[in-house]
């Protein structure tokens, strides 16, 4: 191995570990603030992939569909409650977010011709219709349930999960997708070339990192999530909202799973099941970060970037046992290191 293979390796797992690890926060914040192991995060990073896939193929996606039925199922629960705690002056406004905004959202893309719009159009409608559907699930398959057991909410996520899978076979399909890239340019390092696209993924995810820091640290919302991470009780006696606490926490890891397909997915194709895999991935490095530390769960997503890149030169056949395999010694070490507390009642 000379030093252009490396720098290639090294490219390429940085790369996935800026997506791996973008993921591995993702599912910190929501196991953080809801308990939730939220097993399908990676079907926002194919459902955000392959809907701006679609747009540019000058298709209506299947997740405006998903959108819109979500809604309306969100919007009826939302009604029944605020009948039966007599709060009419809410219905409108249920049936506005809920409903309305969907409505609108499908009336401007039968409109218009989504292929002839520019592509940062193309992202922010993309974004438009996948990262509320976070918001949704939360609303429709966890927050009936939110102080059940964490293995009761497991279970609910598998079970969203599958759902999610057999959703994305019909809408987009069996066939894989790429995007137009965003840049096409390249740089020369010695005998190696860095791709535009790549350093694009790296500085795009770097970005993101940095904004959703100075969110959780100087927005009121974004310290309404850490306090509710902290400690759910307490977050409740001081006023904070468990509910609204979910469905941030859950909408914010649909826009970082959305975000995280569109920007890989003009640098390989997605297939409907790719996020599953993507996803464990970052489940890998979030597990290594104890699902409690952010940044020792950005760090270990790269490390997973990383081994992943090195074990496909070296190993190929066997690159995705050797990236899993990683995650005994790291549980094997946190069993040993770490107090047991049954959980609570």
């Amino acid at each position: 191995m000379d030093l252009q293979i490396v720098l290639l390796l090294g490219q390429d797992g940085i790369t996935s570990g800026a997506i791996y690890a973008l993921l591995a926060l993702a599912l910190v914040l929501v196991f953080a603030v809801t308990r939730v192991i939220f097993i399908p995060q990676g079907e926002f990073v194919a459902f955000g992939a392959l809907t701006l896939s679609s747009l540019q193929a000058g298709k209506l996606p299947g997740t405006l569909w998903l959108l819109i039925g979500l809604g309306a199922a969100v919007a009826f629960a939302d009604i029944s409650w605020a009948l039966r705690h007599h709060k009419m002056r809410r219905v409108p406004l249920i049936l506005f977010y809920n409903c309305g905004v969907p409505i609108l959202l499908a009336g401007y893309l039968l409109a218009v011709s989504p292929a002839t719009l520019p592509q940062p159009v193309q992202v922010a409608l993309t974004l438009a219709m996948v990262v509320p559907i976070g918001a949704m699930i939360y609303r429709l398959a966890y927050q009936p349930i939110a102080e059940a057991s964490v293995l009761m909410l497991l279970i609910v996520s598998v079970a969203v999960h599958v759902a999610l899978i057999g959703l994305g076979l019909l809408f987009f399909g069996a066939e894989g997708s790429r995007t137009t890239p965003f840049t096409d340019m390249s740089f020369q390092i010695g005998d190696a070339v860095l791709q535009g696209q790549t350093v694009l993924v790296v500085v795009a995810s770097l970005v993101l990192i940095v904004a959703l820091y100075f969110y959780f640290e100087r927005t009121i919302y974004g310290k309404a999530l850490r306090a509710t991470a902290m400690n759910r009780t307490g977050a409740r006696l001081m006023g904070i909202s468990a509910n609204l606490a979910g469905r941030l926490s859950f909408m914010l890891a649909a826009l970082i799973g959305a975000f995280s397909g569109v920007l890989i997915a003009p640098i390989t194709t997605i297939y409907y099941d790719s996020g599953f895999l993507i996803g464990l991935k970052g489940f890998v490095g979030a597990i290594i970060g104890g699902l409690a530390s952010y940044p020792i769960a950005a760090a270990g997503a790269i490390l997973v970037g990383l081994l992943e890149s090195f074990s496909s030169f070296y190993a190929s056949a066997f690159k995705e046992v050797i990236v899993f395999t990683l995650i005994i010694p790291v549980l094997l070490w946190r069993s040993l290191t770490s107090r047991h507390v049954e959980e609570e009642e």
